[in-house]
């Protein structure tokens, strides 16, 4: 079950717990990134954009129910 991410005017509920603020998210990524090695060899990534993501699963920490996260409004979200 795919979880859409949460936007300026949703965030993430669990139906079990109501829990709203603690989750694990496993995210697939492809990213593309500008890496600047230092003359001892070790990286920084300067710079990072994300091609594509998907979120395969979501994981309340509270009451550690997988797949079981909806989008619910923000308060003051509708003002």
């Amino acid at each position: 079950m795919t979880v859409p991410l949460p936007t300026a005017t949703t965030r993430w509920r669990c139906t079990l717990c109501g829990n709203l603020t603690r989750f694990d998210v496993t995210r697939s990524s492809k990213v593309v990134e500008y890496v600047h090695l230092d003359l001892a060899g070790e990286p920084d990534v300067e710079e990072r954009e994300v091609v594509s993501e998907t979120i395969e699963s979501v994981r309340c920490r509270w009451c550690n129910a997988v797949d079981q996260v909806e989008l619910v409004d923000r308060p003051g979200a509708g003002s």
